[in-house]
């Protein structure tokens, strides 16, 4: 608790699904000095906004979650502003970081990262063994470059900068808009209102025949935590819970929990994405003491319930 309280936080993308988490995990923790830029007056793309942050704040310590982040037709639609957007941020706040002496950055990556055809399950040491799946390489690469500058930052400057990858996130206060919302909430979406209409089918992406990750938004908060408190290797390190679930399975218990009885119809001419999916998460247990504890059918229900109560 010592640390915690002593600590100056800045929380990029605080206000975020998982920034919301981390906040609230940071404050339970007995910290009160916890600063969260909101894009409308600190645009993040701008060195100039971030070194006025910096320099307002003075922080010991920095988590950057701020990121563009979409399902795969979005990325798909928009190649280069995932890039863009996800690559400069993060340059730009590194840069600032060491020109401005923070002793800590924490930095979460993506799990698209990994090469399409990386073996199972991913181990950090596979990260750069292969290209990422095609329908997400911008966004994933644009990450994959702040773990290289996280550590060069580190050999050249001397930068305490940390490099975490989270899997796949899902839980209450997730983005559930059609546009930007990724599996889980999207399936949420279209199985309750499909049964709400007496729809009698729902039509999903791919062959569901892809496997995934998940791990709940809360766990995801507490392994960062604990990370930036006990962890100041270079290495990067997974954020996972380990289970390797298939779309079907996935959409069938959606199916299930949201109360829908119509049929689920594969659109196979739409991409699966990444064949496959699941972390090796024993550096994360190693180094700091993170396992998820979260069930799966669990988190997924309390997601549909706040998904009910507040999808209005």
């Amino acid at each position: 608790m010592n640390f915690w309280t002593q600590q100056r936080v800045v929380v990029t993308g605080g206000a975020g699904f998982l920034g919301y988490y981390v906040v609230q995990g940071l404050m339970a923790r007995g910290c009160t000095q916890i600063v969260v830029p909101r894009r409308r007056e600190c645009d993040l793309r701008d060195r100039g906004n971030i070194a006025k942050l910096f320099a307002d704040s003075r922080p010991t310590l920095v988590i950057h979650l701020a990121a563009a982040v979409a399902g795969v037709g979005a990325n798909r639609a928009h190649p280069g502003r995932f890039f863009y957007d996800n690559a400069i941020m993060g340059i730009e706040l590194l840069e600032q970081a060491r020109l401005h002496n923070i002793p800590k950055v924490v930095v979460t990556g993506t799990v698209c990262a990994y090469p399409k055809h990386a073996p199972l399950p991913c181990k950090e040491d596979d990260l750069w063994n292969g290209y990422p799946d095609e329908s997400n390489a911008p966004y994933a690469l644009a990450k994959q470059a702040l773990l290289v500058q996280c550590q060069a930052y580190r050999k050249e400057y001397g930068l305490n900068s940390i490099f975490l990858l989270p899997v796949n996130l899902y839980g209450p206060r997730d983005h559930f808009d059609t546009e930007n919302a990724h599996v889980i909430p999207a399936l949420i979406r279209r199985c309750a209102q499909a049964r709400e209409n007496n729809a009698a089918t729902v039509d999903c992406w791919g062959t569901g025949r892809a496997t995934r990750e998940f791990l709940y938004v809360a766990d995801c908060a507490e392994g960062i935590l604990l990370a930036a408190e006990r962890y100041d290797k270079p290495d990067p390190v997974n954020l996972g819970s380990g289970i390797e679930t298939s779309i079907k399975e996935l959409t069938k218990t959606i199916a299930h929990l949201t109360r829908f009885t119509g049929e689920i119809r594969w659109d196979t001419t739409k991409p699966d994405g990444q064949p496959r999916c699941c972390f090796d998460t024993s550096r994360a247990e190693k180094e700091f003491g993170f396992r998820a504890t979260t069930p799966f059918e669990t988190g997924l229900r309390e997601t549909i319930a706040w998904y009910e109560q507040h999808r209005a």
